[in-house]
């Protein structure tokens, strides 16, 4: 009888590949996912798209899951990638321990700590943004969650 190997995805090895070269923002709007995009869209000249393919799958059990919008955006002239998650779904939130946020913004790029200030900035300027606020990603437990 053949042995059998048992192979283990090390996502402590992914989260660090996916989380390098990243900084985020934590945001507080009322408005729905949509229309936030729209906003940042037309406000702050980025273009996000949602691919619902993409969109955060997350199912506690089997009898309960839930779906959270993802919008991206890949700058043209840079390496740079925003991705844009959508942290609540009929009363759940995607990431307990910032429960009470409703977007997170995350910048991958050389650069992703000075251009999360200057966006962070940017997003506190806008009326419809109660709080935009930097977060380390130490702060958070379940990231493996925001993986791609």
């Amino acid at each position: 009888m053949a042995n059998k190997q048992i192979l283990k995805l090390d996502m402590g090895a992914v989260q660090d590949g996916f989380f390098s070269d990243t900084a985020m923002i934590g945001i507080v709007s009322s408005l729905p996912a949509h229309k936030f995009c729209w906003t940042i869209n037309n406000l702050l000249d980025f273009e996000f798209v949602r691919d619902p393919d993409s969109d955060v799958e997350y199912a506690p059990s089997k009898e309960e899951k839930h779906f959270f919008s993802m919008y991206q955006y890949c700058e043209s002239v840079s390496s740079c990638e925003h991705l844009l998650y959508k942290l609540k779904s009929h009363k759940k939130s995607l990431l307990p321990e910032i429960k009470q946020l409703d977007y997170l913004w995350l910048i991958k790029s050389q650069d992703a700590e000075l251009q999360c200030e200057i966006i962070a900035d940017q997003l506190k300027s806008l009326p419809d943004v109660q709080l935009a606020q930097i977060i380390a990603p130490e702060r958070l437990k379940n990231l493996n969650h925001l993986l791609l």
